[in-house]
């Protein structure tokens, strides 16, 4: 079985090297229909994902669960996984983008399975741009979805933005089997509209991220984490709540410091 849908990959290179504000793509129908259903059937539910990944609660990113141990994978979303790690798939994605030399990440690092519960959010920002440990840049994210029926009005969209988060650029929604992704860079501003469906509609996706050896053009040799902003309307997130999470984060990480110390101490 093909498990990608054949496309123009010519238009398509076209579209995503020439797309502002940054480097992105939506292809609908992504996968094989026999693949992609199987692939829906098998999305544990909200409440299973709990035991089997790790739920955000944070201001800026909240009702979100995350799993990333394929170990843990139904082998539905396994053979997905496979298929977005697979030389054919890299060599691909490097030939539309114009990214050589891709690599996937095997531990799946802040991808795999995603599901958002009602009320839940992402808010604007770019990602983190290294992993130290493996000594690589991060480069490309692809994100597959998996939602039946999506209405308008439940929300929860990929939005992209301009460079300074003054305009919002796109929106996708995530309906069922909708590929979405994006170069990764500094201007990548992206985020996930508030979820504003009914109690028990679950946003699920699946996410994978993709990077290179060789730092990006222009890199400044800088490495930085997740690095998040408020929507132009968000007054009060931006003035108030995000402030206040990043001070209390910053009390968190003195105090961390202050017993790691204190423990040496005592040690001797």
């Amino acid at each position: 079985m093909q498990l990608i849908n054949p496309f123009d990959r010519s238009s398509l290179r076209e579209s995503i090297r020439t797309a502002e504000p940054f480097p992105h793509f939506c292809i609908d129908n992504f996968l094989n229909e026999s693949f992609a259903n199987e692939v829906y059937r098998s999305f544990p539910t909200f409440n299973e994902s709990k035991g089997m990944g790790q739920e955000f609660s944070a201001i800026n990113e909240k009702r979100k669960i995350q799993i990333t141990d394929s170990s843990k994978f139904p082998e539905p979303i396994a053979r997905l996984s496979r298929l977005l790690a697979s030389a054919e798939f890299l060599d691909l994605m490097s030939e539309l983008v114009g990214i050589p030399n891709l690599i996937a990440d095997p531990d799946l690092d802040g991808g795999g399975i995603h599901e958002t519960n009602a009320g839940g959010r992402l808010d604007v920002h770019v990602d983190f741009n290294y992993l130290e440990a493996k000594k690589l840049h991060r480069r490309l994210n692809i994100l597959i979805y998996f939602n039946r029926d999506w209405q308008e009005n439940y929300g929860g969209y990929l939005d992209i933005w301009d460079h300074h988060v003054n305009e919002c650029r796109g929106a996708f929604a995530p309906i069922f089997n909708r590929a979405c992704g994006f170069a990764t860079s500094e201007i990548s501003w992206h985020g996930v509209t508030p979820l504003t469906c009914p109690p028990g509609i679950v946003r699920k996706s699946f996410a994978a991220y993709f990077y290179t050896r060789e730092a990006p053009a222009g890199w400044d040799g800088k490495s930085h984490s997740t690095i998040f902003k408020a929507r132009p309307n968000e007054w009060l997130r931006r003035n108030v709540l995000m402030p206040g999470e990043q001070s209390l984060n910053q009390a968190k990480r003195g105090l961390d410091s202050v017993k790691k110390k204190i423990k040496s101490v005592v040690q001797r």
